[in-house]
């Protein structure tokens, strides 16, 4: 079998490239950013490199035509993005997956969309199954962009679906693991964890008490694969996720004691780091029911076993 991956050289895209390599197919990868993640796989013959961007129309519709399944995990993510750049969210997330999905449509290729848990905005019942209401805040507030720019994209397959175009999308759960974003960017994991190995502070933002399922990449890439395989992932929407909850403050708590640093926890109010275009969401917890019967797949890795690893990819030096 012939794979796409667009946004293959990002975190997750990366590891889906090793999980089809390893079972021996061909894997394309298309991405505009660093190859840091992938340049493991270069002596691969069946593994291809293109640096290019989604937006890139006729690159995107030659690279669909080759293929038999296209993955596509490109996307602008991070909360710095959102609120420091919104236009370039909306811009690749909704005009980028049209693109993508267009070429597919042509071809008559499977698609396999990223996507987020994000999306169910701040819904207070938990926990959240696919088809539970989305509710978010005000459209002045940037926050909220990344949200919709992937609902939008879901919308965007549901109706290519309807045309009869074989459709699967993913919202996943705060995957962390080694390759992780560069230490202090882009997600809570990677911000504690450059300050524990450098024994500043740990930026607690609000009190803490917000929770958040974390699901280790290796989990999270066993369900990726499954659902671009098995038939009857086909028109339905899929969580993919631990359902085991952590407080912030509990992560910054075992992410000091894990890399035994020297750190002190303070509370920041979340105004300080993100100003005024950000809202947070006091709990995020995943109906797994799905992604456990349909793809046969359960998120099983506990927390401080993935920490562990992800600890000592970035004392390595791993900072990409």
């Amino acid at each position: 079998m012939k794979v796409l991956i667009t946004g293959g050289a990002g975190f997750i895209g990366s590891y889906l490239a090793d999980a089809f390599l390893e079972r021996g197919d061909q894997v394309i990868c298309m991405d505009a950013g660093s190859i840091a993640k992938v340049q493991h796989n270069f002596g691969n013959p069946n593994f291809v490199f293109v640096h290019d961007s989604i937006l890139n129309e006729a690159m995107v519709d030659s690279l669909v035509a080759q293929v038999d399944l296209v993955y596509h995990m490109a996307a602008v993510v991070g909360v710095e993005h959102y609120v420091g750049d919104p236009y370039a969210v909306l811009n690749v997330n909704v005009n980028g997956t049209q693109v993508v999905l267009r070429a597919a449509y042509k071809h008559g290729k499977k698609v396999v969309f990223s996507s987020t848990s994000e999306v169910y905005g701040r819904n207070p019942k938990t926990p959240w199954a696919e088809d539970d209401d989305r509710v978010l805040g005000s459209t002045r507030i940037d926050r909220w962009c990344y949200s919709t720019s992937k609902a939008v994209g879901e919308h965007f397959c549901f109706a290519y679906h309807k045309l009869g175009l074989p459709v699967v999308v993913l919202r996943y759960f705060n995957v962390y693991g080694p390759r992780l974003d560069a230490l202090d960017r882009g997600r809570v994991v990677t911000i504690f964890l450059g300050q524990a190995l450098r024994n500043e502070p740990i930026t607690v933002v609000g009190d803490g008490k917000q929770t958040r399922c974390f699901t280790y990449i290796t989990d999270a890439v066993k369900a990726t694969v499954a659902a671009g395989l098995v038939p009857g992932a086909v028109g339905e929407i899929i969580n993919v996720g631990s359902a085991v909850e952590t407080t912030i403050l509990e992560l910054a708590e075992t992410i000091v004691r894990l890399s035994e640093s020297k750190s002190q926890i303070v509370f920041v109010p979340q105004e300080k780091i993100y100003g005024t275009s950000y809202e947070d969401v006091p709990r995020r917890v995943p109906d797994t029911t799905k992604m456990e019967n349909l793809l046969g797949v359960k998120a099983e890795t506990p927390l401080e076993e993935g920490l562990k690893h992800t600890i000592e990819y970035f004392r390595q030096g791993c900072s990409s």
